[in-house]
């Protein structure tokens, strides 16, 4: 019976068995110098740039970009301020298969973004807008 069980729990998938999230150190390990493209609920939801010193640049996928900074809250807590949001917005990153599974910790419920793709091509994004 016990051998019956064992096989139960190491045919789950790696998701379902409890995860820890990444550090601070390997989160940055893993983004810098990269440019990640996520996605919601099979949707594209934006994409960021993560440059030296922790500095980000975020865009919604619509071309207009937001710079910004992240910093280690503290053990899987990754937090992200951006020029127009100066409230932290802090998440929880897991690595799963090929890729990252981000969970919104201000509001755990709302919002989990996984990984689409990855690059190490700058983002496109547009100038500022010119009024009369």
């Amino acid at each position: 019976m016990r051998h019956l069980i064992l096989a139960a729990i190491l045919a789950l998938p790696v998701s379902a068995q409890a995860a820890e999230p990444m550090s601070g150190a390997e989160f940055e390990n893993y983004v810098t110098g990269k440019t990640l493209y996520f996605g919601m609920e099979g949707s594209a939801y934006g994409v960021e740039e993560y440059l030296g010193d922790r500095r980000v640049r975020w865009s919604f996928l619509d071309g207009r970009c937001k710079d910004g900074t992240w910093y280690e809250e503290k053990a899987g807590l990754i937090c992200f301020v951006y020029e127009d949001e100066p409230a932290p917005q802090c998440w929880s990153f897991f690595r799963e298969g090929s890729g990252l599974r981000a969970v919104f910790e201000n509001d755990p419920a709302s919002t989990v973004l996984y990984e689409a793709r990855q690059n190490d091509e700058p983002m496109v994004c547009l100038g500022p807008e010119i009024g009369v």
